[in-house]
């Protein structure tokens, strides 16, 4: 008598296209995540350029920038103290930078700035490199200024 013909697959072969896929992620995942890391950064720098322009804005409006107590909130509600205020100088919230955190905006800045406008990057510390690295409006990742003030 014959046995009937099963059909399926061994668990040896189940074992190789396992072995397989975990190869292909190893590989492709860090090159993935390096990319998230990057996308980061470019999203902090544009809302950071976003946040300059309104502020820019906001001190054609008021003769000054937004003292450091008002913070970025001056940028989308009146300060009971400023008559001149023409706002909301943004269409959206202020948001949180892309790691969850608060930006830093502090009036007068240092080094001889209006202002100082900055995210502590992905490890929230001053200073750091790569994504942990500081990211500010006034600079575009060489430490240069982005424009003369």
């Amino acid at each position: 008598m014959k046995r009937p013909v099963q059909e399926g697959f061994t668990l040896l072969e189940l074992l190789v296209v396992m072995v397989i896929i975990g190869l292909l992620a190893s590989y492709v995942a860090p090159r993935f995540f390096g990319q998230i890391g990057k996308s980061e950064i470019k999203a902090a720098r544009a809302q950071l350029d976003a946040f300059d322009k309104a502020l820019a804005t906001y001190r054609l409006d008021n003769g000054h920038y937004p003292s450091t107590e008002q913070g970025l909130h001056a940028l989308m509600e009146r300060p009971a103290d400023e008559p001149k205020w023409s706002g909301p100088y943004l269409s959206k919230a202020v948001p949180a930078d892309p790691w969850g955190r608060s930006y830093v905006y502090r009036a007068p800045g240092e080094q001889g700035h209006d202002y100082d406008l900055m995210s502590f990057g992905k490890d929230g510390q001053r200073g750091g490199t790569a994504e942990s690295a500081d990211l500010s409006v006034w600079d575009s990742g060489s430490g240069t200024p982005t424009r003369d003030r």
